[in-house]
């Protein structure tokens, strides 16, 4: 992957604050302590941290799926905290695809159906069978989940996501189901696609491998960033194993 050219001053997510509070009977779970973060246009960006450390809640905070406690976040000038339920299905059908651990395909429609079902309700999509084409999987477009291996439906799904055209892509654990030879695949292919749509990708992993393709890598622990790192070079994915 090339080295990130210079970003907006604009970012188009800005998180300031963000707390998360789930009470489970008698038990309080804070997710997240006051997160500040600002994500920008053209990145390519890894949150990495253990399990419990706050990277799920984070992303879907950000993709519109939970709403924080406290805090706020602003996502190209529109201010998410404050939308209702209407906007923010709007925000999330126009603006962000989703990856996540498990593929969600249905199993009843081909690969190139189950990317239809996004570009049907999309306002500007591109072409069901060019987002696969996109994934290496164009030849595969009249197969069955069923009929494809693991890797092949995480494409799939990346196909899905990015059919819309959206401004940024989430992925939640992406490879976290695959193993390193099929994960480097999926990476691979969400590595191509960004280099060919520019979308924002965010990626949450507790794989430190998966570090290395970032631009900027953000450490979560106890619901806190921890600390950043800029990678001046980040390596091709085809290059990681773990």
């Amino acid at each position: 992957m090339e080295p990130l050219p210079k970003t907006s001053p604009m970012p188009v997510f800005r998180a300031r604050g963000l707390t998360k509070t789930y009470t489970m009977g008698e038990v309080t779970v804070q997710a997240l302590r006051g997160v500040d973060l600002d994500l920008y246009a053209g990145e390519f960006v890894v949150l990495l941290g253990a399990s419990g450390s706050g990277k799920s809640t984070l992303l879907n905070i950000l993709g519109g799926l939970d709403a924080p406690t406290n805090g706020q976040v602003v996502c190209q000038g529109h201010e998410l905290t404050c939308a209702d339920e209407d906007a923010l299905t709007r925000f999330r059908r126009s603006s962000v695809g989703f990856v996540f651990q498990f593929y969600n395909l249905i199993p009843s429609l081909t690969a190139l159906e189950n990317v239809e079902l996004v570009t049907d309700i999309a306002s500007d999509p591109m072409p069901a069978l060019d987002a696969l084409a996109l994934v290496g999987l164009a030849d595969r477009r009249h197969h069955f989940p069923a009929q494809l291996s693991g890797g092949e439906q995480q494409r799939v799904a990346i196909a899905r996501a990015i059919a819309k055209r959206p401004a940024v892509l989430l992925c939640d654990e992406p490879t976290g189901a695959l193993d390193s030879a099929t994960g480097v695949l999926v990476l691979q292919a969400l590595e191509h696609i960004h280099r060919e749509t520019g979308a924002l990708t965010v990626i949450i992993t507790h794989n430190v491998s998966i570090a290395a393709m970032a631009n900027r890598v953000i450490y979560l622990s106890d619901g806190s960033i921890a600390r950043e790192e800029r990678n001046a070079v980040p390596r091709a994915a085809a290059e990681l194993r773990w």
